[in-house]
């Protein structure tokens, strides 16, 4: 395909994009896009806002109360002071690292009295979206259909830095460009990141983090999963590293926040930055994913957190220490095993191959796709190719990526000796200062005597999985030498390295530079990982890397395919961690014969599921209390105090933290999860089974209102009554109204209320 070609596929793309998409309520919509493609079914769903509302770069919009946090959540503005709202888990990292046993802030909770009690924390930030542009004609340049993917993606780079030097924007702003529909279009994200964000509460585990493992990815679920910090800006109102001289952030808008809940029907909007979704594979990758990779994840993790929990469970020091670690490991597994649930009982393969069945007798037909004829077939050659390298690579990345703990560490060491060999002495001693920093990250919450329990049952699983192509000799000699066991194995190794004791390691960074890297090659755990290295990158990587090169670049041309064949199916863009929106309902939902689950969850449910002094059930004595007394303020209804909500809106990994928006443009809830029966949806949305799992606003606040006695920020954000005609924002104190106003105070007219930054 020549340059000229390429213009007028652009072309056809966008007006398929313009045209095909509209009425699809699955999908995360670029908001940008939501006046030409979703605004009117939108609305036909109970909106009552405009697309630019939601979407402007000409006033403040709901977009500019939205950030991603920390790189993998979303959180939104709250007040007219930066006020942030995430979830727990999102925050659990921070929360963590603060946390000691005599401020054990994850069991007791924290909350900021004053503003300068909030907690910094190095390397957390927040990054807004200041405008959304289209680059696809820039970016796709002198790109054709018969380029091999490596030529293809190094004229897109080329062509993409080009464009960057040409980007009018502010000296505090970054830019972001993404591939869309396989690569097929191009979008640029202009940002703004502040790097002072605080802690400013967050409830006790007993309560964000309520149900832990057994409830995670469950509906009903109970869990008050969030947690609340503080931008913080110059006095300019610019991005600034962490000083004492900063202010509160002066946001463009924030969430006003309902007390008026939500009824089963309610519009949801889930505005955030969901992670990755893959809705347009072929069946065979589907096939793949079900039955050889997540069963793969899914058996390294069961041994490791098997080992975790029982250790968690038996010592508080260490529950401390290996909360946030086995937060992260935990929240995959699960999510694995519902997806690989919910592939099979969907029957998803066999959806994948209808489709593909629909696909080729529409091919075969048409003179116009005779290109696309060997499409399929060549897929099913390649998936089938792949598969052995796939199944090596998954098990390498989870046992040396994180399962075995040393490995990290010994890594990090054998990364001076690169260092060394690439550049010498000057190369080891920069690379030594990034290791030192990382040390003391490390050891202050590792526990070698867990891990050696973890490196015996891992390396003894990947022994017996992989086949012997795929294994290291060295493992042989380590092996006899411990008489064919591996834990006398695991325990020979761990007495013998310098890496399981931070004063050892330390020892060995204080040599000279040819001693320090004498050292780390004698240390029999980084031989072995240097040995499991060798047979990774030269095995496993580079035919990995081959056949999946061929794969992203056909992904390509069958997303194109796709588009073409089914003119009137309807599209939209996979998750790639850039800002979008997915709209929907509150809606229950039956996930199976004779069951039924009704969209709201209650605080009954909570002490239902008590159980005393359990890792997680246990209920703090204030909540208790306040059930008992029915004292639920302005947050309850009909006596009850609602908890968690669920709707059909399509969300991922990266919407954790997602504010749930009602029709007016209000915060309603929080999304922190989905049920377990649709966790497939990144690869297959099934609207029957599908559903999000969101906070109720009014838990959070009863939380930090009568929980916590955390009064000063409800009183900072701005509490309305939507759905009663005439209602005025709500007071906190003595929850009477704070004026009285003309009616539809509460409608969009709230989106020109709000207060406006000096500078942004």
């Amino acid at each position: 395909m020549n340059s000229f070609s390429m213009k007028k596929l652009i072309l056809s793309l966008t007006l398929v994009f313009a045209v095909r998409l509209v009425f699809a309520v699955e999908g995360m919509w670029l908001p940008l896009l939501l006046g030409m493609l979703n605004e009117t079914e939108m609305k036909s769903l109970g909106m009552k806002m405009t697309a630019e509302d939601v979407y402007s770069v000409n006033k403040g919009s709901l977009k500019d109360a939205i950030v991603q946090f920390g790189g993998g959540c979303t959180a939104e503005v709250i007040s007219d002071k930066g006020l942030l709202l995430t979830n727990h888990h999102c925050g659990f990292g921070q929360i963590q690292s603060h946390s000691t046993l005599e401020h054990n802030y994850l069991e007791d909770g924290f909350w900021a009295k004053t503003l300068k009690d909030e907690l910094p924390n190095p390397g957390l930030t927040a990054m807004f979206i200041s405008r959304i542009e289209d680059v696809t004609a820039a970016a796709l340049a002198g790109v054709t259909e018969d380029m091999d993917q490596k030529t293809r993606q190094s004229t897109v780079d080329k062509n993409l830095e080009n464009f960057k030097a040409t980007v009018k924007k502010e000296a505090w702003e970054d830019l972001l460009i993404r591939p869309f529909f396989a690569g097929n279009q191009y979008f640029m994200f202009v940002t703004v990141t502040y790097k002072d964000v605080r802690l400013v509460g967050t409830p006790p585990s007993s309560i964000g983090k309520f149900g832990a493992d057994t409830d995670n990815w469950v509906w009903p679920r109970h869990t008050g999963d969030f947690s609340i910090f503080r931008i913080y800006a110059d006095k300019d109102n610019r991005p600034a590293e962490y000083s004492e001289a900063n202010v509160p952030l002066k946001p463009k808008h924030f969430l006003p926040i309902s007390l008026d809940g939500v009824a089963e029907g309610d519009f949801t909007l889930i505005f955030g930055f969901p992670g990755r979704t893959n809705e347009y594979l072929p069946s065979y990758a589907i096939s793949q994913l079900a039955d050889v990779l997540d069963p793969a994840r899914i058996s390294v993790r069961d041994k490791t957190l098997a080992i975790w929990d029982g250790a968690m469970r038996a010592d508080a020091q260490v529950k401390i220490q290996y909360a946030s670690k086995q937060a992260g490991l935990a929240n995959s597994w699960k999510k694995w095993k519902g997806e690989v649930l919910g592939l099979r009982k969907t029957g998803a393969v066999k959806k994948k191959q209808s489709y593909e069945s629909d696909f080729k007798k529409l091919v075969a037909t048409d003179a116009k796709f005779t290109k696309y004829l060997k499409l399929l077939p060549e897929f099913e050659q390649l998936y089938r190719d792949i598969t052995p390298y796939a199944e090596a690579k998954a098990y390498y990345d989870e046992i040396m990526g994180g399962n075995i703990e040393i490995y990290r560490a010994a890594n990090r060491f054998l990364g001076l000796v690169r260092a060394n060999d690439k550049s010498g002495e000057p190369g080891f001693l920069e690379e030594k200062k990034k290791v030192q920093d990382g040390l003391t990250d490390f050891y202050k919450d590792y526990r070698p005597e867990i891990d050696q329990r973890v490196f015996a049952v891992l390396m003894e699983l990947l022994s017996k999985k992989l086949s012997k192509e795929f294994q290291t000799e060295m493992l042989t000699p380590f092996l006899d030498q411990a008489g064919g066991s591996y834990e006398k194995l695991a325990e020979y190794l761990f007495k013998n390295s310098f890496l399981t004791n931070q004063s050892a390691a330390s020892v060995v960074l204080g040599k000279p530079t040819g001693e320090a890297v004498k050292a780390i090659l004698d240390d029999p755990i980084c031989q072995l990982l240097n040995s499991l290295r060798d047979v990774y990158n030269l095995k496993v990587s580079p035919k990995y890397n081959e056949y999946n090169d061929r794969i992203e670049l056909l992904q390509n041309t069958y997303m194109r395919a796709q588009m073409e064949v089914f003119p009137n199916k309807k599209f939209y863009p996979d998750a790639n961690s850039t800002m979008r929106c997915s709209y929907g309902q509150v809606q229950g939902y039956k996930p199976q014969d004779a069951v039924s689950y009704s969209p709201q969850t209650y605080l009954d449910g909570v002490i239902e599921k008590y159980v005393p002094g359990d890792y997680e059930f246990d209920v703090p004595a204030r909540l208790r209390e306040l059930y008992e007394q029915k004292d639920y303020g302005q947050y309850g209804e009909n006596g009850k105090l609602p908890v968690a909500f669920i709707g059909s809106n399509h969300t991922t990994g990266g919407n954790s933290g997602s504010p749930s928006i009602d029709a007016n443009g209000n915060l309603i809830g929080l999304n922190f999860d989905r049920a377990w029966e649709g966790t497939m949806s990144d690869y297959n949305y099934d609207p029957s089974i599908c559903r999000n799992i969101m906070v109720d606003a009014r838990y959070v606040l009863f939380i930090v209102d009568k929980f916590a006695g955390a009064t000063r920020l409800i009183q900072e954000m701005k509490l309305v009554h939507p759905k009663k005609e005439g209602s005025t924002p709500a007071k906190s104190k003595d929850e009477k109204p704070k004026l009285k106003k003309k009616a539809g105070v509460n409608s969009n007219k709230n989106f020109k209320q709000e207060v406006k930054p000096e500078a942004y």
